[in-house]
């Protein structure tokens, strides 16, 4: 059964990859216009979970933020209306004119800042009840300037940015004072060579920039602390000075196939996958240790729920939430 919603100095974060990113620019505009199932489907999601802020980390960018504006529209006729809102021109898609990867060609998808076809695909967006008081965006840091990095060796090291999404510290007004909210969304420590550097750093970054206020670190870390491949090295580092909620999910499915050599705990799984390496712990909210959590959970419904078929149609990834006591 899903929690109740976030009331009085109760504040409900929340992260999720709803799936809203299409293969060229403009498409996702046009499927919510169309009131596309899967678009329908990832607004009913949040409008049932009713969070405070959300960060969404799959939506395509564009430049007057139309998308973005249409979406919460839904939001608003669903009868969760999330006035605030913030999208900064992401890495992803951002040709860097050089062959990233050394296939010989220049201007493809992995020559980008981030892993994109085009400008803004598959963006971060944040929605929130409460007003934004200021964004401090990282998102142009170059990965040599990050100290103590473990970029690799190579000709490219003058334009590679760190981000493959955004590194953001977005500032909430509360009624207990500003909240900020470490937003990022890493690479996936697979493909390429050096992915694991570059989603080991994204997490690391975070450590040299934490707030002298209270925070959480939000988003995609990309990461499962047992299994898949990566380095969880940051991921401990974060969680020694911040606190794990622990989300868990109402229901998972039979860990058999990719599942069955699993170490961690499929109640923290987040993302669901039927190939290897099977469903894993990709998304968290992290808050600072002086904060107080309530609750937490990973919207994950057990087939029969009224919200089963909405998530499932949604996105392969499954929202996170956690609730906060700001008194």
């Amino acid at each position: 059964m899903l929690a109740a919603p976030a009331q009085g100095q109760t504040l409900r974060l929340a992260t999720w990859d709803p799936g809203l990113t299409r293969d060229g620019p403009g498409l996702l505009l046009r499927d919510i216009e169309r009131d596309d199932p899967q678009v329908l489907a990832a607004a009913q999601v949040i409008a049932a979970l009713r969070p405070d802020a959300i960060l969404l980390t799959g939506l395509d960018w564009d430049l007057d933020g139309r998308a973005l504006a249409a979406f919460a529209d839904l939001l608003k006729a669903q009868g969760h209306p999330l006035p605030h809102r913030h999208a900064g021109p992401p890495n992803r898609g951002v040709q860097t004119g050089h062959d990233l990867d050394g296939d010989g060609r220049a201007g493809q998808p992995r020559d980008a800042q981030g892993y994109g076809a085009f400008t803004g695909q598959s963006g971060l967006a944040l929605l929130s009840r409460l007003p934004i008081a200021s964004v401090t965006d990282h998102t142009a840091v170059l990965w040599r300037d990050m100290p103590g990095h473990r970029m690799p060796d190579g000709p490219h090291a003058d334009v590679q940015r760190l981000s493959s999404s955004a590194h953001w510290d977005i500032a909430l007004t509360t009624p207990a004072g500003p909240l900020h909210l470490l937003a990022m969304a890493a690479t996936p420590p697979a493909f390429e060579p050096r992915n694991i550097a570059r989603n080991h750093d994204e997490a690391a970054f975070w450590l040299d920039h934490l707030p002298d206020a209270p925070f959480a670190v939000i988003g995609n870390l990309n990461l499962d602390p047992v299994d898949g491949d990566g380095d969880p090295a940051a991921l401990a580092a974060l969680l020694a000075v911040t606190q794990d909620p622990e989300p868990r999910g109402a229901w998972q499915p039979p860990q058999t196939g990719p599942n069955a050599d699993h170490q961690g705990d499929p109640a923290l799984d987040t993302a669901e996958y039927d190939r290897p390496p099977g469903n894993l712990r990709l998304d968290y909210i992290l808050p600072a240790q002086g904060l107080r959590v309530i609750d937490a959970g990973v919207l994950w419904p057990a087939p029969g729920d009224p919200l089963a078929e909405a998530v499932a149609l949604a996105s392969h990834r499954k929202l996170v939430w956690v609730d906060l006591d700001l008194e």
